[in-house]
């Protein structure tokens, strides 16, 4: 078989891989509603849905960092990664033990395309299909659902000490356009620093979301960047649904209903 990944690397597969590493959290979840849990040999540290896995297989590091040796010793037919989640020193490193898929996510199209590849890949096309009318089912219901919704400004914050959020061209802004989440920092790219104090000069946002990862929000955060606002309303966001992709997106859209309909 060969297959291109989500960056355009070729892959020379000769069998339906069965020992496979995940160095992608979301990935790894994709792989177990796919039905392929007694395939995968090795995952991050972060790899905690579902939460049984971390006991059962090899922990190889995080997402950052990985203990390469112990990747080689499990033998892996196949690596996946993420354009995002690792860096390309880990890609070219683990290209030398095996073929590697990368995958590039911003869009829903995109998440969809992916557990398309996976199917075709592990020979698990039925239900790759199954799982991708379902995400495709929920996503427009939930587009019916938020069509007379009011746009609201939004930042979105991933980080504190520098505060960082998320903008133009991640996943996390594409689902904020979906749910009507006017982004205020959609003019910057990727997950930039930005000053609070200038918060209201740059966009002014009603709403405030704190992500619950990667970093720990707390109650005091949201007190320091309410004050920085405009009476923006601050709630705290469960990050796995805006960040991640795969099968998550199975459950992502009834969280979204009952988020927006706490605004």
């Amino acid at each position: 078989m060969t297959l291109a990944d989500q960056i355009g690397n070729t892959l020379n597969i000769d069998a339906t891989p069965i020992r496979i590493i995940s160095l992608v959290p979301s990935q790894t979840e994709l792989l177990y509603d796919l039905g392929l849990e007694n395939t995968i040999v090795g995952l991050t540290k972060f790899c905690v849905h579902p939460v049984h896995l971390k006991g059962d297989k090899q922990i190889v590091g995080g997402t950052k960092q990985i203990n390469l040796e112990k990747i080689k010793a499990l033998k892996p037919d196949i690596i996946l990664c993420n354009k995002e989640e690792n860096t390309q020193d880990i890609v070219s490193a683990c290209q030398t033990i095996c073929p590697v898929h990368v995958s590039d996510i911003v869009t829903i199209v995109d998440c969809l395309d992916l557990i398309k590849q996976y199917g075709q890949l592990f020979n698990k096309r039925d239900n790759a299909k199954k799982i991708c009318e379902t995400i495709a089912t929920n996503l427009k219901e939930f587009q019916i659902f938020i069509k007379d919704k009011a746009s609201l400004k939004a930042a979105y914050f991933i980080w504190k000490d520098p505060w960082m959020v998320a903008s133009n061209g991640t996943f996390i802004n594409h689902l904020l356009q979906l749910n009507k989440f006017e982004n205020i920092y959609a003019n910057l790219d990727r997950y930039p620093e930005v000053d609070i104090k200038a918060m209201q000069l740059e966009g002014d946002p009603e709403v405030i979301l704190l992500s619950s990862e990667p970093y720990p929000f707390k109650e005091a955060h949201a007190l320091e960047v309410s004050s920085a606002s405009n009476n923006a309303k601050v709630i705290f966001v469960d990050g796995e649904y805006f960040s991640w992709y795969g099968s998550r997106l199975l459950k992502a859209f009834d969280y979204f209903k009952k988020l927006r309909d706490r605004l």
